[in-house]
């Protein structure tokens, strides 16, 4: 397993290795209003010149990911992804929502809950993936939307694990699915 060393000794494995060992379900929880992260900047920015939005699920930007997901959900993981986000949105989250067609075809499933809706639950303060209802990937941000260093945090302590799946799941509950979420 490709792993990646973050503060300490600690080891991060790989996204891709840890979407390779997922049996079950695999859940990403997206809390922020914009990110500003590597390869998708140049394509926000251009959205914001031109208007026009890669969706093509065949493009050297999505194949990678649609094929790791087409993969995966063909073993049997379910996987889901839900956003909480302020409204009105963000021109980042109107660029988010439409290429959000490229992740369903993948197999995803998408839903989004405004943040007013998402007031009383208990969230952790990161965005994160769980992986089979145990391992916890958070994902760390500058205040710009960037990586921060490190990037990202493995946490496989049970409480650590049942906060994140529980915050999920209310938010899931929640949430609006993608094609009934008008912006």
């Amino acid at each position: 397993m490709r792993c990646r060393r973050t503060q300490g000794s600690r080891w991060v494995p790989s996204f891709d290795d840890l979407m390779a060992a997922a049996q079950r379900s695999a859940v990403h929880l997206e809390m922020r209003d914009s990110y500003n992260v590597g390869g998708e900047s140049s394509g926000f920015r251009r959205w914001q010149q031109t208007g026009e939005r890669d969706n093509d699920p065949n493009s050297d930007y999505w194949r990678p990911w649609v094929e790791q997901i087409r993969a995966t959900v063909d073993r049997g993981v379910v996987i889901r992804r839900a956003r909480i986000v302020s409204e009105p949105v963000t021109e980042y989250i109107r660029y988010e929502h439409g290429g959000t067609v490229v992740n369903l075809a993948s197999g995803e499933q998408v839903r989004w809950l405004p943040r007013r809706s998402a007031s009383d639950l208990a969230l952790p303060g990161n965005d994160f993936w769980v992986f089979d209802g145990e391992t916890v990937v958070f994902n760390h941000f500058t205040g710009d939307g960037d990586w921060a260093d490190p990037p990202k945090e493995l946490r496989t302590e049970p409480a650590v694990a049942k906060l994140c799946v529980d915050a999920f799941e209310a938010v899931w509950d929640r949430a609006v699915p993608h094609d009934q979420y008008h912006l």
